[in-house]
């Protein structure tokens, strides 16, 4: 069986199709939140520590870690603030993290800090990004995020965005990392603009877990980008690619609706053993009066509870997408 091992100082997590679905919490980003890039960029952290502590408490099982505040001059902005982002939230959480970057730079001075085993995220299929990430996930012994393009962007075609991912899952072996240690993303597409996006990841992630036997995730969002209510879509989708074999999706946690969906899945895919994460979650829940459904509560996290981050992907993954 396939399993991804990530952990803190304190605290190991496995992702695999035998595991609770991994929640990989997105809103440490300042990607089109103008006023978070400005906050880090004048050292306020205040956000970043909110962001972090509250995607804990909401359930998230990882905490993805961006520091893209600015596309002038990256190489000499980011690696600093994204070390500094990393051990402010390191000291505050013991959950494992996922170290988001497009810049070569700021993997490698954020992975000579992070404690325990981070996620890297991502390589893509672009030769010049594998000859340079690939080796720093091998030095450090760390997992990484494959996304699925190229030098020719992002096809369409879904038997091409497989022929990416198993490139780069070879591409890997090359270096001495193992299939365990590689991530797919499949790349999900809006619906709202492509009709059969839904089957088309469906397809895919069931080839991906039978053929290449890897671990994926998604910017779960994606899905619904253009869509009003857009949270609605995004907890119907959770089910569904849990149940099409998708492993772990970078989310926000806040949602109620959608970690919903991530515990009612994982109750039903018999990754929560005895329902026990979800009695502990519920036994207090109360629909409000009306009929109408309450927030569902936040709780702490546990060993064991996945959880996953709804909005859309963006930051260090939009960038490297959009190259090519």
């Amino acid at each position: 069986m396939t399993r991804t091992i990530v952990a803190s100082a304190t605290r190991e997590i496995i992702i695999g199709f035998d595991q609770p679905f991994c929640v990989i919490g997105e809103r440490i980003n300042p990607t089109g939140r103008k006023k978070l890039a400005a906050e880090m960029i004048a050292g306020n952290f205040e956000t970043v520590i909110r962001d972090a502590l509250e995607q804990a408490a909401c359930g998230a099982t990882m905490l993805d870690v961006n520091a893209g505040v600015t596309s002038v001059n990256p190489n000499e902005t980011e690696p600093g603030l994204l070390v500094q982002t990393l051990e402010i939230v390191q000291g505050l959480v013991d959950l494992p993290l996922s170290i988001d970057s497009s810049v070569t730079a700021a993997i490698e001075a954020a992975l000579k800090v992070a404690k325990g085993r981070p996620l890297v995220n991502s390589v893509t299929g672009e030769e010049e990004k594998l000859e340079a990430i690939l080796p720093l996930v091998k030095k450090y012994n760390v997992p990484v995020v494959a996304i699925s393009n190229d030098e020719t962007g992002i096809s369409m075609d879904p038997d091409v965005r497989f022929a990416v991912a198993k490139k780069i899952v070879q591409r890997c072996a090359d270096f001495g990392i193992p299939a365990h240690d590689v991530v797919v993303d499949p790349l999900v597409m809006p619906i709202g603009a492509l009709g059969d996006a839904g089957r088309q990841v469906f397809a895919l992630l069931r080839r991906l877990r039978e053929e290449l036997k890897v671990n994926t995730t998604c910017g779960l969002s994606n899905i619904s980008f253009g869509l009003p209510h857009r949270h609605g879509i995004n907890a119907a989708f959770i089910p569904m690619v849990i149940g099409a074999g998708m492993t772990s999706a970078i989310m926000n946690p806040v949602r109620p609706q959608e970690m919903e969906a991530v515990r009612g899945a994982n109750v039903l895919n018999g990754t929560d053993e005895n329902c026990t994460n979800w009695i502990r979650t519920y036994k207090d829940y109360k629909p409000a009066e009306g009929g109408q459904a309450v927030a569902a509560p936040t709780q702490v996290n546990a060993p064991g509870d996945g959880a996953n981050n709804g909005g859309r992907r963006r930051g260090g993954r939009e960038a490297r997408m959009g190259r090519g």
